[in-house]
């Protein structure tokens, strides 16, 4: 089992050095993967957890592409309905193509009303655009028009988005989930596979709730963490070492400090 981080492409911290650093700290530690996020228009909604500057995610990861060569370089996640699925198929096939074959399209619906409204894009409709285009990617795919086969993950724990995982995915790439809700949804659907995102903050004492989100506490329950998510079928896992406060991004030191503990201490354990 790989793991995988997912970098802020966002916030008054990231500029084009950090990002630069992130992907170097991620080949440096072997890492798997390097995802970031997606929006376009940011609005009030957005700005509020995620603000300007907000690099788009193909234009980010082209350029992340040419500084390295090994790590796989994907999406966590592209809104689907924000753009035109032709479109999306030809820049995820270019990416694909021009990194090597290691980018990952991972998708969802999105969240946010304002931008959709920005976009033009009705935010009530968002389920059926987005099943509408996975269906055109595949189509795109199996066509041949897409040059290599982009792995492709879908996002979200609804039971329209499980099923989008079974009828459309690679697999199924949860996000923020505990290890119960997880096991559970595992449990309960044979899904195609298993690549979920995480968060990543570890403490110096031990976390005892009940409702503890994967990824939070000790390095010790957080390497346990892992272990379990390898005993569901994990193939790769992501962590997230962002909690929401835009400040962080000017201090990137704290999550790379933690992204080395826990990357070298699994990796002397697998």
């Amino acid at each position: 089992m790989q793991l995988g981080v997912n970098v802020p492409n966002f916030g008054p911290g990231t500029d084009p050095g950090i990002l630069r650093e992130w992907a170097r700290l991620a080949e440096e530690l072997g890492l798997g993967a390097l995802m970031v996020s997606d929006h376009v228009a940011v609005t009030p909604d957005v700005a509020e957890r995620y603000p300007e500057p907000f690099y788009e995610p193909f234009t980010t990861l082209s350029w992340l592409a040419g500084l390295t060569s090994t790590v796989r370089l994907g999406t966590t996640v592209l809104v689907l309905p924000y753009r035109h699925p032709l479109l999306v198929a030809r820049m995820a096939a270019n990416l694909h193509r021009l990194s090597s074959g290691r980018f990952v399209l991972g998708v969802g619906v999105g969240w946010a009303r304002q931008e959709f409204e920005a976009l033009g894009v009705p935010f009530t409709a968002r389920g059926r655009l987005t099943d509408e285009c996975l269906g055109i990617l595949r189509e795109a795919r199996d066509a041949g028009r897409q040059e290599g086969d982009v792995p492709l993950w879908i996002g979200g724990h609804s039971e329209a988005a499980l099923r989008r995982a079974v009828r459309f995915g690679d697999a199924w790439h949860p996000l923020r989930l505990s290890l119960p809700h997880m096991r559970e949804v595992l449990g309960r659907h044979a899904l195609p596979g298993f690549a979920p995102r995480i968060a990543l903050r570890v403490t110096t004492a031990p976390v005892d709730a009940s409702d503890r989100p994967a990824g939070v506490g000790t390095v010790e329950q957080i390497l346990d963490d892992l272990d379990q998510l390898r005993l569901l079928g994990a193939d790769t896992v992501v962590l997230d070492p962002y909690h929401g406060d835009p400040e962080e991004t000017r201090r990137p030191d704290a999550a790379w400090r933690a992204l080395t503990v826990v990357a070298t201490h699994w990796s002397t354990r697998s």
